[in-house]
């Protein structure tokens, strides 16, 4: 596709990349229907919950360095913003460094919505300026604000004239898409429009998007063994090294769902290599993740070293413990970008994955391409069962209670705890990190044998819940609500 960086606005995912929330049915069918183009969503008639892109954007951007994000929306849609500055201060804190990022809300009420609020948007920008001294401001649109047509681009046009940081407007009413991972784009669209300038001269550096590094450690010395550096994005980035990721070797991310906005743009704009492969989780996918940089970047002798002397100090470790979990029996329930990597790190340890259930469903990354991580697991588990669910804890409850798997993986805490209601353990896989290279993939083994081998705690927390979930929901198909295409 072509990124347009003029234009303050980023075409969604469903139009961008055919993104759906709806479908039952299994990996093989969604792959062969993604490739012919006759893969259609399947709306709800019933919804239990969701999550706002707004949310998603405006959290991602708040771990940049010193800058204001200033949100022109009522004050209640700015309630993650307190929790959102706390996590990154402690963030920035483990690495010894200090962030000075703040949230500002416009605090938009209802005459606001009537007769306009953008002349005290522009004294919130001026003031925030003022007291703060940010390296950047972004003011952001909302659902409230996006409504009633509010033009945060001219206001941000003429602001720019005034100062001399970047003035950057961000669109994110939520209305626009369903899908959370929308707000990735807005956010690597707003960088890449206000922060990042044309390449000078090339780095010894490459870019590496992840979500909160709790393996920022590990990154670094695995690179330094290279004598490449790293530029973390955008946990403890700040405006300033933002401003030369056109200057890098390549980019690389920890999940392609997050990054195939930034991968595909640099490379389109300024001919930074986008490193596509499997995620680098599992042995497998670390491996070929690591040669392919090595390909890139030419040093592959250096990384076919590093291997060597890893799997010599791990793999022995790991093949015991995959005699601890072969057979059991495992449901997924993630967004894409980690639902299919899990699926094949787990049946790279000896586990049968059952069902996977994901959030969204991109056909396609913004190269075109069908994504890398749908083929692989394609090859693996053909007859997978898959549902797209949209984060709908009724589909996960149905699917568990259907499957009764061993265990239920996660990356949202939140939704682990109800299969532990069910009597099922659960592994929620919030770190992104839990299986990046030979020494986590290890600990995940063991950490995996524990829980699998001792299940009181599950059993004795079904024993004392009562489902909230009928006996004739657990009966129904779990697409009981999603209404049928058109032709079917």
């Amino acid at each position: 596709m072509s990124f347009n960086l003029k234009n303050s606005n980023v075409a969604v995912r469903e139009n961008r990349l055919g993104s759906i929330t709806g479908f039952t049915g299994d990996l093989k069918t969604l792959s062969y229907r993604t490739g012919c183009g006759s893969l259609r969503n399947r709306e709800r008639c019933f919804s239990q919950s969701s999550s706002c892109l707004s949310t998603c954007a405006l959290s991602i951007l708040a771990g940049i360095r010193n800058i204001a994000i200033i949100y022109h929306a009522p004050a209640g849609c700015a309630a993650f913003a307190a929790s959102s500055e706390v996590m990154y201060r402690q963030i920035a804190a483990k690495v010894n460094k200090t962030t000075n990022t703040v949230f500002i809300c416009s605090d938009l009420n209802e005459n606001d919505t009537v007769f306009g609020a953008v002349s005290h948007l522009r004294e919130i920008v001026r003031k925030t300026y003022e007291n703060y001294r940010p390296d950047a401001i972004f003011v952001s649109g909302s659902c409230a604000s996006g409504v009633i047509g509010e033009d945060i681009d001219s206001l941000t046009g003429e602001l720019q004239d005034e100062y001399t940081i970047p003035i950057v407007p961000i669109h994110c009413e939520g209305f626009k898409s369903r899908i959370w991972a929308t707000g990735f784009d807005i956010t690597d669209h707003a960088v890449l429009q206000g922060l990042v300038k044309p390449p000078k001269e090339k780095r010894n550096v490459i870019n590496f998007k992840n979500f909160f590094e709790g393996g920022r450690k590990d990154v670094e010395d695995l690179f330094r063994e290279f004598g490449i550096g790293v530029q973390m994005l955008y946990c403890n980035s700040t405006v300033e090294e933002l401003s030369h990721l056109s200057e890098s070797l390549a980019t690389v991310c920890i999940c392609s769902t997050l990054g195939t906005y930034l991968g595909n743009a640099l490379e389109q704009n300024y001919g930074v290599p986008y490193i596509q492969t499997n995620a680098p989780v599992g042995i497998e996918g670390f491996e070929e993740w690591l040669r392919k940089i090595g390909n890139v970047i030419g040093i592959s002798e250096k990384v076919e070293a590093y291997i060597a002397r890893q799997r010599a100090i791990y793999i022995p470790q790991l093949e015991e413990l995959k005699k601890q979990l072969r057979g059991y029996r495992a449901v997924i329930g993630m967004g894409p970008g980690f639902a299919y990597e899990v699926a094949r790190v787990l049946k790279e340890l000896g586990l049968n994955v059952e069902y996977i259930l994901l959030w969204h469903y991109d056909q396609k990354y913004d190269d075109g391409k069908i994504p890398t991580e749908l083929q692989k697991t394609d090859e693996l588990i053909p007859d997978l069962k898959v549902s797209v669910a949209d984060e709908q804890n009724y589909e996960v409850m149905n699917v568990l209670n259907r499957y009764k798997p061993d265990i239920y993986f996660s990356r949202h805490p939140g939704t682990a705890v109800w299969a532990n209601k069910q009597g099922v353990a659960a592994y929620a896989v919030r770190e992104e990190y839990t299986m990046f290279g030979y020494a986590r993939m290890v600990n995940f083994a063991k950490n995996l044998v524990a829980t699998l081998h001792n299940q009181s705690l599950e059993k004795n927390i079904a024993s004392h819940c009562k489902s909230p979930y009928t006996k004739w929901w657990y009966e129904q198909q779990v697409d009981k609500f999603l209404v049928q295409e058109k032709g079917k």
